[in-house]
């Protein structure tokens, strides 16, 4: 959660990229950690070493299906002469009283069944005649089905040495040993490693809930009927699914009209479910910025060091931008530029960043990578602006994907790469190494 107001300055200054950013991360904290069901946890981050209270396997187990037999009554066994020994039952896995196998004795024995007392290995049953007198088995059968096969003989074609197809007590993990360390993201192998060791709960940040609003009377929902004037609102859609691939829950508001008093309304309403509240459009100078209009205030006097300031940033595209809180738990409030390409770029530098500093991860941002740009004319670049171009990368090189503008979605699409140009750069040509930030 947001702990602090952001700092401020005069309305003329131009904030770099990294000062806008340092200001969101020394104001943004992990979630508080709370006591989640497995299923619940996934996505989320640990908080604490988890150690293991019992072994992997918790006991000798058989890796096949076959016979637990004694080592000394099948050495020199073949085909040939086969080593004939008494069946004296089933093992099943599961089964917690188990049998004993003797001198000249052997029991039935499946997948993952306790290695019974006596028996020193396991022979696979398509070693074996499986207990029906002709030629090497390829299976068992069912017990139902051949109850027969559970006594009398079974004569085995090969020898074992001691502890074949047996999956020791403790092979996997030991009784405590460090299971996962405090800082894993819980993905279906952690899970998985979690219920094998019995814990049905684990303490973690949990993900962040993210609450997504675009501004713009000339929003409509995709799949409704265009009118002169109007756009479909894409942005909303963009920045719920980035938020999610994040790591986040993402709820997605429609579009509010340009309305200030509409608007303040409206995230006041999504406070209840939101850690983070991120907004898109209203945030320039025009007269219908409806987000500055609602939410550029010091604070109100029921919430000290609530409020959010907008800022001019040197880059490009995404010159302006909002940060602050809001709301009396202080919620995080990012507002980011409404058109879609600059929205985007935005949401990869800014609240990419700070959900995954919610989310209690050590490592928030994107991997970043050096190429050598493939172009087929220099690349220009607003002098004093950081500028962040679309582009495609592969095997060290990068090529630009459509042009510099801020409404380019169809460009976007096509890309996985944003190409970094600084801002002591007004050109880049062909063949230049350049840094490029890695999307996928």
């Amino acid at each position: 959660m947001s702990t602090a107001a952001p700092r401020t300055a005069g309305p003329d200054h131009l904030w770099s990229v990294d000062e806008h950013l340092d200001d969101i991360l020394a104001t943004v904290r992990p979630l508080e950690p709370i006591e989640l069901n497995l299923l619940d946890a996934q996505g989320c981050v640990l908080v604490e070493d988890v150690t293991v209270p019992v072994s992997l396997p918790p006991f000798d187990n058989s890796s096949m299906d076959g016979y637990a037999v004694r080592v000394a009554d099948i050495a020199g066994a073949s085909e040939q002469y086969p080593a004939a020994l008494e069946v004296v039952g089933d093992v099943a896995a599961g089964q917690a009283d188990l049998l004993h196998v003797g001198p000249g004795q052997a029991a039935r024995i499946m997948t993952g069944a306790p290695l019974p007392p006596g028996a020193e290995t396991v022979v696979p049953v398509e070693w074996t005649d499986g207990g029906l007198g002709a030629g090497p088995a390829t299976g068992m059968r069912a017990r139902s089905l051949a109850p027969e096969g559970a006594t009398g003989q079974v004569h085995v074609h090969r020898p074992a040495g001691p502890r074949a197809h047996v999956r020791a007590e403790g092979s996997d993990v030991r009784a405590g040993d460090r299971a996962l360390r405090a800082g894993t993201v819980l993905g279906p192998p952690q899970i998985s490693l979690l219920a094998a060791i019995g814990r049905g709960t684990v303490r973690v940040h949990p993900r962040p809930r993210v609450v997504v609003v675009s501004t713009g009377s000339e929003l409509v929902q995709p799949g409704e009927e265009l009118r002169s004037g109007q756009i479909y609102d894409s942005n909303s859609f963009a920045l719920t699914a980035a938020a999610r691939d994040a790591g986040a829950i993402a709820y997605r508001v429609g579009a509010v009209a340009d309305d200030a008093a509409t608007l303040r309304d409206t995230i006041e309403d999504q406070l209840v479910r939101a850690d983070l509240v991120v907004t898109s459009g209203g945030v320039s100078v025009g007269a219908y910025d409806v987000v500055k209009e609602a939410l550029s205030y010091a604070g109100d006097e029921d919430e000290p060091g609530s409020g959010v300031e907008f800022r001019k940033l040197a880059m490009q595209p995404g010159k302006p931008q909002g940060f602050g809180s809001i709301g009396p738990d202080h919620t995080p409030l990012l507002a980011l530029p409404g058109n879609p390409v600059s929205s985007y770029v935005s949401f990869e530098l800014f609240v990419r960043p700070a959900i995954r500093t919610l989310m209690g991860l050590p490592d928030v941002h994107r991997p970043r990578a050096r190429a050598r740009l493939a172009a087929d004319r220099e690349l220009t670049s607003p002098a004093g602006r950081r500028q962040f171009l679309r582009g495609r990368y592969a095997d060290g090189t990068v090529t630009p994907v459509g042009g510099a503008g801020s409404h380019l979605v169809a460009a976007l699409a096509q890309a996985d790469a944003l190409i970094v140009v600084p801002e002591d750069a007004e050109s880049v040509v062909p063949g230049t190494e350049v840094e490029v930030v890695l999307l996928g």
